[in-house]
């Protein structure tokens, strides 16, 4: 399979291109990054290749690239996801803050077009299981909270994860409980509510990705905790993203639907 990596010169796109590169399976046939188009990727990423960075996303495609994988940032991924699919290209998203009004393009042109697209909010399959086991756990202990922490060099709070999070406990629970607010002259201190869930962000240098779901019961709590220490936790499920995207049905958000 030939893979692109569009973010190529980041932490995360380096580690992607060094994972395909690896795979015996996969090909790597275009690396794009516009903040170091021009340069070698080797010179880069360490990564042993002859490629050379490209700025636009029509290297993509100018290499015959039957899938992208997308780490970008807020600012530009849902309109990669939006014009990759539109040529055709099948897409592995790892880069959140995608918009609604992208993400529903992007639905509707992978519903009606050749090309899929895999978004998924982690790729660690530890966090994966952590969020399914949390949506387990919300049917019978509604009350919960969550607490993610990032390096702080992550530019969107809360994050993905965190969201998705949210989302499946209050999918999984049969309703929500009050959660109490904080005064008015702290109106952050108790983080921001999402479905019904009080999400908490911690910035930090040395961390890299965690994530805690804490719950609490009559006399009891319950806490689910997922921790990244390297980022190469994400790898196996990126891989495993490409392997199978051609297989779903259009546009699906969750590695789960692939594992």
């Amino acid at each position: 399979m030939r893979v692109a990596v569009v973010g190529a010169a980041g932490r995360m796109g380096s580690e992607v291109c060094r994972a395909v590169t690896a795979a015996d399976d996969l090909e790597l046939v275009a690396a794009v990054d516009p903040s170091r188009a021009g340069e070698r990727l080797d010179d880069v990423t360490g990564v042993a290749s002859e490629l050379t960075i490209h700025g636009e996303l029509e290297a993509v495609t100018a290499a015959a690239a039957d899938v992208a994988v997308e780490f970008t940032g807020p600012g530009s991924v849902g309109a990669n996801l939006v014009w990759l699919l539109g040529e055709g290209v099948h897409v592995v998203v790892g880069a959140t803050g995608i918009g609604e009004p992208d993400l529903a393009r992007a639905r509707q042109i992978a519903t009606e077009g050749p090309a899929n697209a895999v978004v998924a909010p982690n790729f660690a399959i530890g966090a994966v299981l952590m969020m399914q086991f949390a949506a387990q756990a919300a049917a019978h202990l509604p009350h919960v909270e969550v607490i993610e922490l990032h390096h702080d060099a992550k530019r969107d709070a809360p994050s993905g994860t965190a969201l998705r999070t949210a989302e499946l406990v209050d999918g999984a629970r049969g309703s929500a409980p009050p959660t109490p607010g904080g005064d008015e002259d702290h109106p952050g201190a108790r983080g921001v509510e999402h479905r019904g869930v009080r999400v908490h962000s911690v910035r930090l240098p040395g961390l890299v990705a965690h994530q805690e779901v804490v719950f609490g019961g009559a006399g009891q709590t319950l806490t689910i905790r997922h921790d990244s220490l390297d980022r190469t936790s994400f790898m196996p499920g990126v891989v495993l993203a490409c392997r199978r995207v051609a297989g779903v049905d259009g546009l699906v958000v969750g590695l789960e639907h692939v594992l």
